[in-house]
């Protein structure tokens, strides 16, 4: 088979894989890895980014000038691969960017999203114009209609860069879609500017689609493909260079020495891949499939109350102009909504007046239920009281009541609950939708929020909320022991509940203030140990 020069391979794996460790490699890592990589026969090595808002750092890729990045490499001799930088546009001065002559990259790959067209395109003129080779590259290439992509390749023309480039920065893509932007941007684009694909692997299919775009080949113009090696890069990370190398050997005529590949992989990137996994993962597959940027997918997956039916309907619900553009506002706000379902709950509170005049056990998921269960089955024996489980059911008590305000909960607990031979009534607050379990008794979930309070939502809050409009005057509370600052909070790890933005010393003080303050409607008995402290109020109101 002939070797064929018109298609390349371009490593980014110190540019792309930097997300994964922030861009900290170490400086024997980065020279290591690029001398390998143009031992290996890569075409282009994209050495990182050029960002002006960070500091030098010899042992980093992410460099504020072209001068630092000389520094950088300056040990390494250039070989045959052809060595590129990035620049996320608007974050590096023109003014940082020596001519091609003076810096060791010889070409800048410049990306930016559909509306910073206009603005964009002058600065890559001026890089161009300092001799390097530009890349152009059209990440969220799915944001465009056809007629954008087509007057976007228009103005590509009348700038003339080296390359063109599809990425498909949300791993969107199936080999349609990729075939379709190929065939209308390849209709339009001058046969003279070369065309990159760089892929994503949310939906698994990073490789494959590489080896379709290969494959779409027309002998009309260059075509550079996109690689990491073993993966590593941002969200569910890229093609990986060795699976992509291997293919081109075997159907490109190419000579990559795929040793030198695995060389990396074994020297350098397995001790990054262990302490900080990459690749394929069921929170980028959730934002690929709803067409939306991967940030509004972790903040609700963190909150760990809603099912993952939930999860998608919020997601679907989110304005197509939001989707691909990060708004934590918009999505907070959201959620909170998607929490309020208002309901006239005066009859549940009437059906639950049993528990008046009762000593009233609640139960939470802390170890204390396993380390401290002498105490609590002492408290039960001797005071008979009506035991309720809060968000969470354990083999070691039989409760009479489970209370649920966490969909994600309610969604696990159903076929626990089904198999019991003991029927087990089921609180919930009115923002969990009945799947298979039927909930006995529905409460308001707005009017149990305590606004006031940081963490307002958590359910044991809630539910001493609700305590309190029965009347009820006092409760005794196990497996409610905060969060430790050191190893596991609960006696299993299902059971985390997510704070926004606070340590756990935060976490222990913001839920303490709100028992201190419920503590003057209903007076709090703790019977095991807590790192939540009830400050002293005699005031009752």
């Amino acid at each position: 088979m002939s070797l064929d020069n018109n298609i390349s391979l371009l490593d980014c794996t110190l540019r792309d894989g930097g997300y994964v460790n922030n861009w900290d490699f170490g400086h024997s890592v980065i020279s290591g890895t690029y001398r390998r990589l143009d031992k290996a026969g890569v075409d282009f090595v994209e050495v990182g980014f050029l960002d002006s808002r960070y500091n030098f750092d010899i042992n980093k890729t992410i460099m504020p000038n072209t001068e630092s990045l000389n520094k950088v490499y300056e040990n390494i001799t250039k070989s045959d691969a052809i060595p590129v930088a990035m620049i996320d546009f608007g974050t590096c001065n023109i003014k940082n960017i020596s001519n091609a002559e003076d810096s060791f990259v010889k070409g800048i790959r410049v990306i930016f999203k559909k509306e910073k067209i206009k603005q964009a395109l002058p600065f890559c003129k001026k890089i161009k114009e300092k001799g390097y080779l530009l890349f152009i590259q059209a990440i969220s290439i799915t944001a465009y209609s056809d007629d954008e992509m087509s007057d976007y390749v228009n103005k590509i023309n009348e700038i003339k860069p080296y390359a063109f480039s599809i990425v498909d920065t949300y791993g969107l893509l199936d080999s349609e879609k990729l075939e379709h932007y190929f065939n209308l941007i390849d209709k339009n684009l001058d046969s003279d500017i070369a065309m990159g694909y760089h892929s994503h692997n949310n939906f698994q299919l990073a490789f494959s689609n590489t080896i379709k775009f290969l494959n779409m080949y027309n002998g009309k113009r260059k075509l550079i493909a996109d690689s990491t090696v073993y993966g590593m890069g941002k969200s569910a990370g890229n093609c990986p260079t060795e699976l992509l190398a291997m293919y081109m050997n075997d159907n490109y005529g190419k000579n990559y020495d795929l040793n030198m590949i695995l060389e990396i992989v074994d020297t350098y990137l397995m001790t990054i891949y262990m302490k900080q996994y990459w690749g394929y993962k069921y929170n980028f597959y959730i934002s690929a499939m709803q067409n939306c940027h991967p940030n509004y997918v972790q903040y609700l997956l963190n909150k760990k109350t809603l099912s993952v039916k939930s999860v998608n309907t919020l997601l679907s619900d989110i304005p197509e102009e939001k989707k691909l553009h990060y708004d934590e506002k918009y999505i907070a706000k959201a959620y909170t909504n998607f929490q309020i379902h208002n309901i006239d709950d005066s009859a549940t509170y009437k059906q639950l007046s049993d528990l008046c005049g009762r000593e009233i056990l609640l139960v939470g998921p802390g170890k204390t239920i396993i380390n401290e269960k002498l105490k609590i089955d002492e408290f039960i024996s001797g005071n008979n009281p009506i035991v309720i489980s809060i968000n969470f059911l354990s083999e070691h008590y039989t409760p009479k009541y489970v209370f649920i305000s966490n969909s994600k909960r309610y969604s696990q607990f159903t076929d626990i609950l089904g198999n019991n031979s003991e029927k087990i009534k089921l609180i919930a607050t009115s923002n969990i939708e009945v799947v298979d379990y039927p909930i006995d008794y529905y409460l308001n979930y707005e009017s149990l929020l305590l606004k006031e309070f940081i963490g307002c939502d958590n359910a044991l809050l809630l539910f001493l909320n609700a305590l309190v409009r029965l009347g009820i005057k006092k409760v005794s509370l196990a497996g409610f022991d905060g969060y430790s600052l050191h190893g596991q909070n609960y006696f299993t790890n299902e059971h985390n509940y997510a704070f926004d933005n606070d340590t756990e010393s935060e976490r222990n003080s913001n839920i303490s203030k709100a028992l201190s303050f419920m503590s003057r409607k209903i007076k709090i008995n703790f019977i095991t140990n807590t790192l939540y402290k009830i400050e002293e109020n005699n005031e009752q109101v």
